[in-house]
């Protein structure tokens, strides 16, 4: 009976909580000043928002699931993520700390969620940055063609993954993506060094994003073929062989069991609308930073929903504009590519904005890079703190006063993803880590509704419960959508697998909550750097 009480007890530590008050003692960074209005937060979400998705993943979606109607996707997706950042907004007001949804996790629903939520931010973040990387390797390849210079095309993609050249021919077969290994390194050198961009960097590198976007809209569409956008959902490949005659809704209804049971005939067609939609789910993944402004907002309970669905709407226009240019500039079956948008200006035939576009592109996605590795490095900071990973990871550099160790562990693992995987493959298993990250923020917000009432909440998500039930249930189906690809599939759930063995083996038994002791020391907290979000 002793030993099984004793069991009970044991498995009851999975599910200890902080309390909100042990939390914000733990992370107390100051009493930060209330300056920002609705329209500094719409602004600011533009410009977190934003960046890689749009120059990484549009042509892949395009090319291989959502042909023209990639434009019905990021409506479908700019909607789930209205769902998402309104329930991260009310966690966000009620739960002011810093660790991102792993504190706001670690709080409500216990510690062996926080872990897990930690394991999905590690796909989010640390393969996002991989992501961009190989984004940024298509860019500089291409930046360099117009200089007449070229690296040789094995060096430029993951083990076995085709070359094309510039009409889409298979030149080569890859051995490394070299360029995105050495930008990778290059960006954990600076953070290891402590370099802090500063407020006037950030303002410039987002005004060069939105204006190379806007730039792409405005002088493209004088080139687009309309032509090229018919049919606008192509058909499904292979086709069904009940055929071209179901409604829309009979195809819905197939698209989602098709979803459930793990076929993964999703290119094309409406299953491949929504498949594209989880695909470019990556270009929205900034938003969240909207969300943890709360603290310095004039009115969180006013300003918070504006700016969070202000920066949507907008975002989610200019996306929608550029992807319609994009598709009518280039027969999209050809956009199959690390650098989507230099292809379309190449074909347009302008070569002062060719360069332009590329070297936006570049400075964009290098500044997003060096932000996801550090969001990464601070989870990480967090995690170990708590005794949930080794005191090593936390460890602060003498000189520098960054977390050198945890950094150099995770540049060196994002250095490998980012050389070795193809940008399918990261990109799926970074919308997979963020869609199931994003439903558990969804959930956490019903589950504190119903077990901490009382708690103080200055922004409330509206329409509880349906808002956070939408939120996940359609984090949950494009999560599948995602999964019927059987390499993501088995990544994920091995990755969670090693993930839950490595807390039962260190993290259950080291966890400074169940040990009773007190997380302290934030004189050894790393640098800060403004979000310059993807």
């Amino acid at each position: 009976m002793a030993n099984a009480a004793g069991a009970s007890r044991g498995i009851g530590r999975i599910f200890g909580r902080k309390t909100v008050a042990q939390i914000q003692s733990e992370h107390e960074h100051g009493e930060l000043k209330r300056t920002l209005g609705a329209l500094n937060l719409v602004l600011l979400g533009i410009g977190c928002i934003i960046g890689a998705g749009i120059f990484v993943l549009t042509g892949r979606a395009a090319a291989e699931f959502a042909g023209p109607a990639i434009m019905v996707s990021f409506v479908i997706t700019g909607l789930l993520c209205a769902f998402v950042a309104l329930c991260y907004a009310e966690l966000a007001s009620a739960l002011p700390v810093s660790g991102s949804a792993y504190s706001y996790t670690y709080a409500s629903m216990g510690e062996g969620a926080a872990w897990v939520m930690g394991l999905l931010l590690l796909l989010e973040y640390g393969l996002a940055a991989s992501t961009v990387a190989v984004s940024w390797s298509g860019y500089f390849s291409s930046l360099l063609a117009d200089m007449h210079l070229a690296i040789p095309p094995e060096l430029m993609g993951a083990p076995g993954v085709p070359i094309k050249n510039a009409a889409g021919v298979v030149i080569a077969h890859g051995i490394v993506n070299l360029p995105a290994i050495v930008i990778i390194g290059l960006v954990t050198l600076l953070l290891i060094r402590g370099v802090t961009e500063s407020a006037t960097v950030n303002n410039i590198i987002v005004a060069i994003k939105v204006t190379i976007v806007v730039l792409f809209i405005a002088i493209g569409s004088r080139y687009v073929h309309p032509a090229l956008w018919s049919p606008f959902i192509p058909a499904e490949i292979p086709a069904r062989p009940v055929g071209t005659n179901m409604d829309v809704w009979h195809q819905i209804w197939r698209a989602l069991v098709a979803l459930v049971t793990g076929d993964n005939s999703t290119k094309y067609g409406i299953g491949g609308v929504i498949h594209g939609a989880g695909v470019i789910f990556f270009a929205y993944l900034g938003f969240e930073a909207v969300s943890t402004a709360g603290a310095e907002s004039r009115n969180p309970g006013k300003d918070m929903p504006i700016g969070i669905l202000g920066a949507l709407v907008v975002c989610t226009v200019l996306y929608i504009a550029t992807s319609a240019v994009l598709v009518g500039i280039v027969p999209y079956a050809s956009l199959d590519n690390a650098a989507p948008l230099a292809i379309a200006v190449n074909q347009i035939g302008l070569p002062w904005f060719a360069v332009l576009v590329k070297v936006g592109a570049i400075a964009g996605l290098t500044s997003v890079m060096l932000v996801l590795l550090y969001g990464q490095t601070r989870i990480f900071y967090t995690m170990s703190r708590d005794g949930l990973l080794p005191i090593s990871l936390a460890a602060v550099h003498k000189t520098f006063r960054t977390p050198w160790i945890n950094t150099i562990i995770v540049g060196i693992a994002a250095m490998g993803a980012a050389g070795l995987l193809s940008l399918d493959t990261l990109g799926d298993l970074a919308n997979v880590g963020s869609l199931a990250a994003f439903a558990l923020v969804c959930i956490t917000v019903i589950y504190l509704r119903i077990s901490n009432p009382e708690l103080v909440r200055p922004f409330r998500t509206p329409f509880f419960p349906l808002t956070p039930i939408l939120g996940a249930v359609m984090c949950v189906v494009l999560l599948l959508s995602l999964m019927t690809t059987p390499t993501t599939r088995k990544f994920f759930l091995i990755y969670l697998g090693v993930g839950i063995v490595i807390y039962l083996v260190y993290g259950f038994w080291f966890s400074k909550l169940n040990r009773g002791e007190v997380v302290t020391g934030h004189e050894a907290a790393p640098m800060e750097l403004p979000h310059v979000e993807d």
